[in-house]
Order: structure tokens, then sequence, then C-alpha cells
């Protein structure tokens, strides 16, 4: 007899019904329980919020971003108000039809909005921005036909201005929205798609300082996502303001020098290496990054055969030509195996070996010591002067200089050039170093790579006395109200310890180059005030191969100081396929010291022309050729 049996005289197949109805009862009961205690319990508070956010919207107050001043506290850049456009698909009944009609009012392709929408979201409630910087004109038919946009609202935040116009923008840097990438980097705790951030120069390093931060609004809502009123808000807080060591006239004299060509200009204050002005062109607009680029937008810039994304003045890596003379005379003499009265006969061409190394002049300087052979840059004798150094030497004296290394600015991605040695070479190409290729380096050509940032240092340790100083781009970090944070001092990187002679006596020529008869400056040549400087014209191709015009003309050098007695500024001037450096960047550089100086501007002084032609023939490889 069955346990069933025991305890009822009821046919035994009911009591079974009855028993695996209890069972299934219980059971259903026994999961509605475990299903109440999950969500009630275990996922409670996860659930309230999402009911709340049926009620009530969080939306982020963005804070005023940082202004960035020049040295003497004008507004390079700030910010004003910009509208815009946001969806919350949550709220939204009908995405297509919200497509097509913001399709319509905003005249942007439905595919664009489609892309946005499904690339940006993230969640529900997460707001996905579509459009940023409207129009005054979008914003008032968004306004208009709001009641026929569901899902959608529109908030201010801060977009950058600038007053004085395109400022050094690869120094200062743009704005653009944060990406998918920056966002999982785990940099920006704060930020959120759509969220505009610093993507170069100052504006990238110093991100966190000037971006301040976020507030919000809590707004109750209807069914329909519509604000019914504001319950709290907590404000936001300004970032910090800069102040630069740009001098805004400085500045804008280099750019206009520059004007359309290739090139870049560094100014420094040669007693604490603060930079004045940083240019660098072809440059960009940095308005042009607020809003989203296209794909085809982004590449143009990229793919630009003038390259208007680089920061020419600390990425642009170029042999010195002969401005890299000043690094040999200084070693020379400190290594004694040359007298300020150690001369040699200049004829136009050196033979050595079997080649031949010819000056610029074809006629030669006839017999040249080391004052003459700084003002007329004789090659000629600054081969013999390399021959008897050697290259080791050579790259020990380039090296104390700051040459071959970075020099520590604090922007992004700065190259540090190369200066060769004979391990290098070795090490590089498996062969040794060639006694003609020390030829070849003695006067900027060859392997020698320099940025023009390097070449303002170098020419500032030469005004100061050897003293090479990380050049400094941020004086002061200022809150909102005034008060200094944190004040920056200049960082010495180095002492080239150099005996005083030496310096005096490579001075002496520097400045006879812009102020003697038959120097090659003469078109830095300043009235009532005495400049110092060194031309240089830097091979592309090696002669026999040489046009005068294109791509392939030389790269055109000046590098300059002033005043000669208590110099205040050291300027490197470099023109992409510019020529001559007497002609094209010693101009440039005394626009400059006129604006610093405030001299009225004038036309370059008639001298005698008289120019290094860049003639040094280079080969591949460094080997000079007939």
């Amino acid at each position: 007899m069955s346990i069933l049996n025991l305890f009822t005289n009821e046919p035994t197949d009911i009591l079974k019904r009855f028993f695996w109805a209890t069972m299934i009862i219980l059971a259903v009961f026994f999961a509605l329980v475990a299903r109440f205690w999950y969500l009630q319990i275990a996922r409670g508070e996860h659930f309230r919020q999402l009911s709340e956010n049926n009620r009530i919207r969080v939306l982020d107050i963005p804070p005023s971003r940082g202004i960035i001043f020049d040295r003497n506290g004008l507004m390079l850049v700030s910010s004003r108000p910009a509208f815009n456009l946001y969806v919350i698909p949550d709220d939204v009944q009908d995405w297509k039809v919200l497509k097509n009609r913001l399709s319509k009012l905003l005249d942007l392709e439905p595919d664009q909005l489609e892309q946005r929408y499904t690339d940006s979201r993230s969640g529900p409630l997460k707001p996905i921005p579509l459009k940023l910087d409207l129009s005054r004109d979008e914003l008032g038919l968004l306004e208009t036909y709001k009641y026929m946009l569901q899902g959608i609202y529109i908030e201010v935040s801060p977009q950058r201005d600038y007053p004085l116009g395109v400022v050094a923008p690869h120094t200062i840097g743009y704005l653009s929205e944060i990406t998918q990438k920056q966002l999982k980097s785990g940099q920006y705790p704060q930020q959120r798609l759509g969220d505009m951030i610093g993507q170069w120069g100052l504006e990238l390093q110093w991100q966190i300082d000037l971006g301040g931060i976020k507030g919000g609004r809590y707004l109750e809502v209807d069914a329909l996502g519509q604000e019914i009123r504001p319950l709290y808000a907590k404000d936001s807080a300004a970032g910090n303001n800069i102040i630069t060591t740009l001098d805004w006239k400085l500045q804008q004299a280099a750019q206009e020098g520059l004007k359309n060509r290739a090139g870049a200009v560094v100014a420094l204050k040669p007693a604490t290496g603060e930079i004045l002005a940083l240019a660098s062109t072809p440059h960009f607009d940095p308005t042009t990054f607020s809003r989203r680029l296209s794909a085809q937008e982004w590449n143009a810039l990229q793919n630009d055969p003038l390259k208007p994304l680089q920061n020419r003045s600390l990425q642009g890596q170029y042999p010195p030509g002969s401005t890299y003379k000043i690094v040999t005379a200084l070693a020379a003499l400190e290594e004694k195996v040359i007298t300020p009265e150690t001369s040699f006969y200049c004829n136009g061409a050196l033979p050595f070996g079997n080649r031949v190394f010819h000056c610029w002049r074809k006629g030669g300087h006839g017999q040249v010591s080391l004052h003459k052979a700084i003002v007329q840059s004789c090659d000629v004798y600054f081969y013999q002067v390399g021959q008897r150094l050697g290259v080791d030497r050579l790259a020990r004296y380039a090296q104390l200089f700051g040459l071959g290394r970075a020099t520590g600015i604090s922007l992004p991605h700065e190259k540090k050039g190369l200066i060769p040695t004979s391990a290098w070479k070795l090490n590089r190409f498996k062969v040794p170093w060639q006694p003609g290729e020390t030829l070849s380096i003695a006067i900027g050509q060859g392997y020698d790579l320099v940025t023009p940032l390097q070449m303002a240092v170098l020419m500032a340790a030469v005004a100061n006395g050897g003293t090479v100083y990380q050049p400094l781009l941020v004086k002061r970090l200022v809150s909102p109200q005034g008060t200094v944070l944190k004040e920056l001092q200049p960082i010495v990187t180095s002492k080239a310890g150099l005996n005083s002679e030496a310096l005096r006596l490579v001075r002496a020529g520097l400045s006879g180059v812009v102020n003697e008869p038959g120097g090659t400056g003469g078109a830095c040549r300043l009235p009532g005030i005495l400049a110092a400087g060194k031309t240089g014209t830097a091979q592309v191709v090696t002669l026999g191969k040489k046009a005068l015009s294109g791509s392939s003309r030389d790269h055109a050098w000046f590098v300059a100081y002033a005043p000669v007695e208590n110099p205040e500024i050291a300027v490197a001037v470099l023109v992409e396929h510019g020529g001559h450096g007497g002609e094209a960047a010693a101009p440039i550089a005394r626009k400059l010291f006129e604006a610093h100086f405030s001299l009225p501007p004038r036309g370059a002084v008639p001298t005698k022309k008289i120019e290094e032609k860049g003639t040094e023939p280079v080969q591949e490889g460094g080997l000079l050729s007939d």
C-alpha cells in the first residue's frame, strides 16, 4: 500500500493529482518570492534609479574653460557660448520620423544623423550629441518646431574663441570632441560623448587645469521627457587661466614674416629660455575642429602635401647648413686645433681624396682667418677645421648645446634631430666613418639634422654665455579669481662651460655677419641696435641635380640675437625651399627685432649682394661629389 493510502480513502489517482498541483503552486510561489527578492533587494537600487530617471533628468552644466593669455596680459584664447543639440533615446517615440525632421531643419543627410545616433549610443537615458555649435537660424528653427521633435534638448556650453585671430595654433592647440578611445582610457572620468577636450598643444598639455569641473541640473520631466520644473542645481567650477611666455607682437610678426611659405620661426629670451614666439606655417584654423570633422575633411588635412598639422618649429628636422659653423668654430677654439690667427687659403674648392669640396663662392675668399670665415661663411676654411677636429669631437660640442636631443618643451611629439658620430654610423650602416664625411658635417650638411627650436636654444646659449635652458612656454597658472596657483621657473638643462675668449671671438664674428661689409646677414641690420647672426643654406639635393625652384630649392636659415652687448632676444628662422638664408630668412628675423625693440618697420638695408649659394655638394651618405 502507498503512503497516500495510509491517510485517506480517496482514490489514488485523485490524490496524485492534488499532490503535483500543490507542488506546482509551491514552485510558482517560491519563484515569485525569489523574483521579488531579486528585484527589490538584490537589484533594488538599480531599478529605483531607473524609476527615478523616468521622472528626473540630470543634465550637465559645462564649466567655462580657462583663458590663455600672452605674457603681457593680452587674451589669446577665450570662450563664447555655443548651442549644442542632443537627443535622449528613451524620450524618442519614433527615431526615423525624428531623424527625417531634423535632417530637413539642419540640412544634414539622414545617414549622418543615423551614424551619429548609432555610434554615440551608450544607454537609453544617455544624451547623444547630434550637432555642435548651432547657428542662430538653426537654433530658431529647432525652438519653433520643438513640439514636433520629441526627445531633443539644447545645451549651452563654452566654445573656444580667438579674439586676436589665429595665433600660434600649433602651440596653443585646439579642442575637438572626445573619442571613444579616450573615454575608455580612464584619463577623463568626468567626460562623456560630445564633450570637447584639448587635443593638441597647450590645450592638451593643460587639459585638467583648463577644463574645470562640471556641474549638473536635476529636472523633473513628464512621460514625454518635457521639463516640468527644476529640482536642484550644482554649479560648475571654471577652469584655471594660463599666462604664457608668448609675446603677441612677436608672434604676429613671425606669422606675417613667413606669410604663405612653409617654415618656422622661434624667438627665445636668452636669460631664461622663455619662448617669445613659436610659429609654424602653413598653419590651420583651430575653429574647424570645434565641429565634428568628416572623415574626408580629416583625411584631406592629414594628406595635404604642405602638412599644415605639422609643427615645424619642433617637428621639422633639417640640415642646419652654415649655421652649424658656430659649433665648428667654438669646438675648434676650445680644442685648440686653431687660433684666431690660423688662416687657410680659399680658391673656391678643396681637393680631398678623389673628390673636390666646393665653396659657395666660386672664385674663393682668398686668405681666410677665423673672423673673416664666420663673417663671409667660407666653406673651405671650415672644411679644414672640421678635418682637424674629427666627427666625434664636433658631435660632443653640438650635444653640449642641446643638438641631437629633445629640448624638453612642454608640447607633444617633439623630434630630437640627429648629430652623427663614428659609433652611430657603424651601428646604423655597419660601415666605418669616412674622413670626407667629416668635411660635410663641419658645414652642417650630410647626416646633420636639427629643429628650428634647437637652433634657437643654441643661439640663446651663445648669447647668454653658454647656459642651455629648457624652453619655457607657460609662466603662471592662475585661478579664475586671480590667485597664482603655480609659478613656473626656468630650468637649466646643461652648461657648455666654454672658454670666455672662445665665445667672445665667435660672437665678434657673428656681429660681423650682420654689420660688416661682406657679411652674409646684412639684411638683418638694425638702426641704432647691433644684432649678431649667422646665415645658412641647407641643400635638399646633390650638386648637379639642383633646380632653382620648387621642392628642390635649398632651405634658408638665419639664427640671430640682439643687442650684441646685452642680448634680450634670440631668433631662429627656417624657410623651406626658400633659397639663400640671407635673402629669405634674415628679413624675417629683422621683423621680429623691429617688433621687439619697437622700431619702425622698413625694408632690408641695401648691401652688396654677398650670399652663401648653398652649393656645398652632398651625395647620399654624406660623401661629396665634383
